[in-house]
């Protein structure tokens, strides 16, 4: 058996000074104000099968002659892990393949490719699972994916951990020689307690393992680390950045493509009417006949006749060539 401790936590606070004098209260109801600060570094709240991180607060009354009564309250601390950090604004991928065979027999090759957008959530937040599997065997294969929780205890040198799937999903088969595409599989988090990453005894660490069942041959597994933070994403403060990996990130599983080249803009014909050009001396804003009059109205209505003023036509030669037997003249002339 191996034990270990951490102490993060040791105040004390006398609410009844010891004067050297008895102190005598009268019957009835007494209640003594205390107060605590927290400090910044403690770690979450944690119940394990063999470990847990308790906070508590005990109070003591000592009385002459008579046992020491005791009150002991339990209270909760969570840790704020802030995923808006650009480690864990960060994609993830990775790939395997494996070779997949029966009875020492080569039965073709099976590859797994797999990304998500991020490396940190927060509890309740769809994962977006972006897969790409490719069998190239002759047996149909299962893909599958699954959040883990990885809990690891710690004691003098040694460790032991304790492994739990939280949430899954399961894929259609890929039968021989096909390939499958995960565009945005949904995997939602469940309520679950945030990453501990920064205790001495223990650790809680999560993953997300993209799996595929070969028949005969040991699974094709794929790990992305995961961080569950407590601040869930910002929408504006991360929005550039969050926007930008994204845009790269669907470009490159070929899932948005930019123009190589940009639009030309659109015919004048095509946005003006034949008719509309025809009126152009019969416009319904004529310009007041008196000159002193003063434009009492908006002035808008007075400029409208000039929005029917054709714009040259768009093209990519030039319509009024230089002349080649023009010569060509001094600019200090």
């Amino acid at each position: 058996d191996y034990a270990a401790a951490e102490t993060y936590l040791r105040r004390r606070q006398l609410l009844l000074r010891d004067t050297g004098e008895t102190t005598t209260l009268p019957p009835g109801r007494h209640e003594f104000l205390f107060s605590f600060q927290l400090p910044p570094n403690l770690v979450t709240s944690f119940e394990g099968k063999h470990g847990s991180v308790r906070y508590c607060i005990k109070a003591t009354l000592h009385r002459p002659w008579v046992p020491a009564r005791r009150a002991r309250k339990v209270f909760t601390v969570i840790e704020p892990v802030d995923i808006n950090t650009p480690a864990l604004l960060a994609p993830q991928a990775g790939a395997r393949e494996k070779v997949a065979r029966s009875w020492y027999c080569n039965r073709g090759l099976v590859s797994l490719s797999a990304k998500i957008d991020r490396k940190g959530y927060t509890p309740g937040e769809v994962i977006p699972v972006f897969a790409e599997i490719d069998n190239s065997s002759t047996r149909p294969v299962l893909p599958r994916a699954a959040v883990v929780q990885t809990q690891t205890f710690m004691a003098r040198g040694a460790r032991k951990q304790k492994r739990a799937v939280v949430a899954s999903l399961a894929g259609e088969p890929v039968g021989p020689g096909q390939r499958a595409l995960w565009q945005g599989r949904a995997l939602r988090i469940p309520p679950v307690g945030p990453s501990i990453l920064h205790c001495r005894v223990l650790h809680v660490d999560y993953a997300l393992k993209v799996c595929v069942d070969i028949p005969g041959t040991s699974k094709l597994l794929l790990e992305l680390p995961l961080v569950i933070g407590t601040i869930p994403l910002h929408p504006f403060g991360s929005r550039s950045s969050s926007v930008g990996s994204h845009a790269s990130f669907l470009l490159d599983w070929r899932l948005g493509a930019l123009p190589e080249r940009p639009e030309a803009p659109p015919e004048y014909s095509e946005v003006v009417a034949d008719a509309e050009v025809a009126a152009l001396g019969q416009s319904p804003f004529p310009l007041p006949q008196d000159p002193e009059m003063s434009l009492e109205g908006p002035f808008f209505a007075y400029i409208q006749e000039f929005r029917y003023r054709p714009p040259p036509l768009y093209s990519e030669e030039d319509p009024n060539p230089p002349s080649g037997a023009m010569r060509p003249r001094c600019m200090t002339c």
